[in-house]
């Protein structure tokens, strides 16, 4: 049996960071993605705002084929963007008005609160990996 190794949340930051070749953090996503690989973890709501950030026709391609790209890799799992994530994700906004942090920000700390990443303790056990995000 492989080891239990924590995957990572990914957040649009990362997403971004990782496409726009201009980005201050676009060599460290790389590298994150690359040498220091770990099974990543993200939402539906996550992928939303990159496809809203991404929605100009230049851009629109560069998200669709990272879409793609994390939903055939057995290295990548997407939480669905369900009602019950985004109430919690609504009932966390509204008790933290002293944050700036964005709705999309609060469902995310759901889900790693949940325990599905490694800031909790989300186990994934590698597979062969076929290609890399």
């Amino acid at each position: 049996m492989p080891d239990v190794v924590s995957a990572v949340f990914a957040d649009s930051f990362y997403f971004l960071a990782r496409l726009n070749r201009d980005d201050a953090a676009h060599e460290q996503a790389v590298r994150l993605g690359t040498q220091e690989w770990r099974p990543l973890v993200t939402t539906g709501w996550v992928l939303t705002e990159g496809g809203d950030t991404m929605s100009s026709p230049v851009n629109r391609l560069a998200f669709l084929r990272l879409f793609e790209a994390l939903q055939s890799s057995p290295d990548a799992k997407i939480i669905p963007a369900t009602a019950e994530l985004f109430d919690r994700g609504v009932q966390l906004y509204a008790e933290r008005p002293d944050k700036e942090w964005s709705l999309t920000d609060c469902i995310s700390f759901v889900v790693m609160t949940d325990g599905r990443t490694d800031h909790g303790r989300f186990d994934w056990r590698p597979s062969l990996r076929a290609s890399r995000i």
